[in-house]
């Protein structure tokens, strides 16, 4: 299992501390049942953390024509029609994500096309469960017009654990359904907004993994 580049700094630093912690009590706090069961924790704690930063490598081998696949591994907690402000400036098919700290976070582009708008917007760290963390959360906010010539806004949110927000979208560029389209650290949620006539191929409460499942189809 591949790690995550955003996680190796941390990764090491975590395993530093650890063993900084560990090695003195071994050594000088017997008996062994103290040092034992402080090894046992910290060995669940950097599990933990590293799993969170796994990054499996996902290709999609369907027909990604008119596809849109989602963005995250997690749970839709979100499907209406709203209107999106931002980019579209128009109605949409709001489709949420939201990611568990024990799901992978790596965020993928949910279909191929040309990023048109980037934005990044300070905010709160409400749950990102609940809706208003779409718009007073931190966030960002990437603007993508589909290889069809379709528009669709991807919304990264930042959630209570999660502090920071990578996004390696940049105007301009050139986006493929199997590159990655950032990572939200430690809990978030992923926002999609899509035509109004698409077809939407989940439903509510459904499970779902980046870059793998489908979501809508665009007219």
């Amino acid at each position: 299992m591949k790690i995550h580049h955003e996680g190796t700094n941390i990764l090491i630093m975590l395993f530093i501390v650890l063993a900084a912690l560990n090695i003195p009590v071994w050594l000088f706090l017997p008996p062994w049942v103290l040092p034992a069961s402080l090894s046992a924790i910290s060995l669940l704690f950097y599990s933990f953390v590293f799993n969170f930063f796994r990054c499996p490598k996902r290709v999609y081998h369907g027909n990604s024509r008119n596809l849109v696949v989602s963005s995250v591994d997690g749970k839709v907690v979100a499907l209406e029609r709203v209107f999106e402000p931002e980019f579209l400036k128009s109605e949409a098919i709001l489709l949420s994500v939201f990611m568990s700290p024990l799901n992978v976070h790596a965020n993928w582009y949910p279909t191929s096309g040309v990023v048109e708008y980037v934005a990044h917007h300070s905010g709160r760290f409400i749950s990102a469960y609940l809706p208003k963390s779409s718009t007073e959360n931190e966030r960002s906010t990437i603007g993508l017009r589909c290889d069809n010539g379709c528009r669709i806004t991807i919304r990264q949110i930042a959630g209570a654990m999660a502090r920071r927000i990578v996004t390696y979208a940049v105007e301009g560029d050139h986006a493929t359904i199997d590159e990655h389209l950032g990572f939200i650290k430690f809990g978030s949620r992923v926002d999609i907004y899509l035509p109004v006539d698409c077809e939407i191929l989940v439903k509510m409460g459904q499970t779902t993994r980046g870059g793998l499942t489908p979501i809508a189809r665009l007219k």
